[in-house]
């Protein structure tokens, strides 16, 4: 008797399954993440549901893993075809990120200090090691031209603060793991070109207007980079008002951003509202390590509130989508690429 073999639309949806979707990854990381800085203002039931959010981040890290396995044996031409798109390249980053928040969540939860310790810490050196080289692949693809596939204004959207700004993320687990000094060599990659992608972009919006209408949702990535630095530079023992002013960067950041909600709001579900969730459950974290008691701290967890429905509604629709079909489809977002001046 032999066994069903899965429907051919299945497996041609799986050619779909492009490397944003480690996306999710990231928004229930960094949810968990929050979650655990909660604990010290709501207690022990923030903890443990920071512990389910984390254990939720991994399975879904797991699936994606194996079905991307599956995809480029199946499919390899579409993995090829994603290393070569303008923009699709980019979320490629979002593979090693997902490592690298796995093992924080993991340093979080105190995985670090017990048996697991040499898991922990293989799996950051595994993440940021990953991070580093895609970091210098995405800049390095600088240096072809145009011509060859290189730096064009189609390619420079919000996802291309991913591979770039990702390394600020490995001194979260790095430090309490005894590697400070890898981890502010690699921090220091991302604060160098965070300011430059960030010129990059208002430039292209200025000679070629906005990326494609859906992937604006992606616009809040812009949020994560002050969000994480200043994390990160507690992380280092930073004054607490370098703190507030990373803080403050990301709130005027996102007030910024709050115009494009009503247009991201007409928009039909798809993977790049994934983009609006890491972002924003750093800021949380952030404001729920920087608030003092009281009030503020009142705020930030009503800020957490707001994250984790949105989060949740996020999960719903994605659960949604692939059930109906709506999400494993071909890319749909046009490239467009200025003429040269004549």
């Amino acid at each position: 008797m032999t066994a069903p073999q899965a429907s051919p639309a299945r497996w041609l949806a799986l050619k779909h399954l492009y490397p944003g979707w480690f996306a999710v990854v990231m928004g229930l990381s960094g949810l968990a993440l929050a979650w655990h800085r909660a604990a010290a203002v709501m207690g022990d039931a923030a903890g443990a549901l920071s512990w389910v959010l984390g254990a939720l981040a991994a399975l879904v890290f797991a699936v994606l893993a194996l079905a991307g396995v599956a995809r480029w044996r199946l499919h390899p031409q579409s993995w090829a075809e994603d290393l070569r798109h303008p923009v699709r390249h980019s979320f490629v980053a979002a593979l090693p990120i997902s490592v690298l928040l796995l093992a924080t969540v993991a340093v979080a939860g105190g995985l670090h200090l017990g048996a697991l310790a040499p898991l922990v810490l293989a799996l950051w050196w595994l993440g940021a090691l990953l991070q580093l080289g895609v970091t210098l692949w995405v800049l390095s693809r600088w240096w072809r031209g145009p011509a060859a596939g290189g730096l064009v204004w189609a390619s420079v959207t919000p996802a291309l603060f991913i591979p770039i700004v990702g390394n600020v993320l490995v001194p979260l687990a790095g430090v309490p793991l005894g590697q400070p000094e890898w981890s502010a060599a690699q921090f220091g990659v991302g604060l160098l070109f965070w300011p430059l992608v960030l010129g990059l972009l208002l430039t292209r919006i200025a000679l070629q207007g906005l990326w494609p209408e859906r992937l604006m949702p992606a616009a809040f990535i812009l949020v994560a980079p002050p969000a994480v630095v200043g994390l990160a530079a507690l992380q280092f023992g930073a004054p607490v008002l370098v703190g507030w002013a990373l803080w403050g960067i990301a709130l005027f950041t996102l007030l910024w951003l709050l115009p494009l909600l009503p247009r991201i709001g007409q928009l039909p579900f798809g993977l790049p509202h994934w983009g609006m969730s890491f972002p924003l459950a750093a800021f949380t974290a952030l404001t729920l390590r920087l608030a003092p008691p009281g009030w503020p701290s009142m705020l930030a967890v009503a800020l957490l509130a707001v994250v984790s429905l949105l989060i949740a509604a996020l999960t719903l629709a994605t659960l949604r989508g692939l059930r109906n079909g709506s999400l494993l489809v071909a890319e749909t977002v046009a490239v467009a690429v200025a003429a040269p001046p004549g």
